[in-house]
C-alpha cells in the first residue's frame, strides 16, 4: 500500500477480559510500574467534566494529517465493541478532529473511548457525556476529509507510541498505554503498589507514617544534616 494511506487490520489486541482488570487500577501506578517512561503527555487530558470517569480499552488506531479527519470517519467504521480510538492528529489544534456526531456513531458501535492527539468540538455535549474522552484542546472550527492518513498503524500520542491492539488506560491523571507482551507482569505489579499504598495511606491519616528513608536518602545523596535548627520569633 501507499505510504500515507494504509488501511491495515489489527492482527493482535488486548481482550476484554484483560481491558476489565485494568479498569480500576489508577493509571499514576501503571505509570510508576512502568518505570515513569510512558505517558500521553501532560496536555492530553480528559475532557469530561466527570473527573471520575475511566477508560480501558485496545487501541484501534489512526494517522491523520492535521486538521484532517477522512481516515478518522473510515476507522469508525471498523471499531469493535470495546475498542478505544486512538487518533494521532499531530498534536495540533487548528480544526477539530471528531464533534458529537461522529462520537454518536461510535458509541452505537460501542466505542469504549477516545484519545485525540488534537482538538474536539461541540464540547458541551462530548464534556457532559459519557463516553471517556481524551484530547488537547476544543475549537469550533471543524475538519477537512481529504487525507492522508493511515488506520492500525504505529502512532506517537504525546511522545508515547501506541500500537494497534495496546492496551490504552485513562483517567483524570491522563492515559498510558500497556504493550500487549506487558500486560501480565504490569498488572501484577500495578497490584503489588495498589496494596503497598493503601498501607501508607492508613500510616499518613493516623500520623504514622515513616519517613525515615528521607534522611537516608539526603545521607546518600552526600547532604549534611544540621545538629541543631534555629528559630527566630516572628513577633520580637
Amino acid at each position: 500500500m501507499t505510504i500515507g494511506f494504509q488501511i491495515r487490520r489489527r492482527t493482535r489486541a488486548a481482550s476484554a477480559s484483560q481491558a476489565a482488570l485494568f479498569t480500576d487500577i489508577p493509571v499514576a501506578n501503571i505509570s510508576d510500574c512502568m518505570n515513569r517512561l510512558s505517558a500521553g503527555g501532560a496536555d492530553v487530558v480528559l475532557m469530561n467534566r466527570d473527573l471520575t470517569t475511566k477508560m480501558s480499552g485496545p487501541a484501534l488506531t489512526v494517522r491523520t494529517r492535521p486538521g484532517d479527519n477522512l481516515m478518522v470517519h473510515k476507522a469508525l467504521g471498523m471499531v469493535e465493541p470495546g475498542d478505544v480510538l486512538v487518533v494521532d492528529a499531530g498534536g495540533d489544534l487548528t480544526n477539530a478532529i471528531i464533534g458529537e456526531i461522529m462520537v454518536a456513531a461510535g458509541i452505537a458501535k460501542g466505542l469504549a473511548g477516545l484519545v485525540i492527539y488534537g482538538a474536539i468540538r461541540d464540547a458541551s455535549t462530548l464534556c457532559t457525556g459519557s463516553l471517556p474522552i481524551f484530547a488537547r484542546g476544543v475549537t469550533h472550527r471543524g475538519p477537512y476529509k481529504d487525507g492522508p492518513g493511515e488506520i492500525n498503524v504505529p502512532v506517537g500520542v504525546g511522545g508515547m507510541v501506541i500500537n494497534p491492539g495496546d492496551l490504552v488506560v485513562g483517567d483524570a491523571d491522563g492515559i498510558v498505554s500497556i504493550p500487549l507482551d506487558s500486560l501480565d507482569g504490569v498488572h501484577a505489579a500495578a497490584l503489588r503498589k495498589g496494596a503497598t499504598e493503601a498501607i501508607s495511606l492508613e500510616n499518613s491519616a493516623a500520623g504514622s507514617r515513616d519517613d525515615s528513608w528521607v534522611d537516608k536518602r539526603l545521607a546518600a545523596q552526600g547532604y549534611r544534616q544540621p545538629d541543631t535548627y534555629e528559630y527566630e520569633s516572628a513577633t520580637r
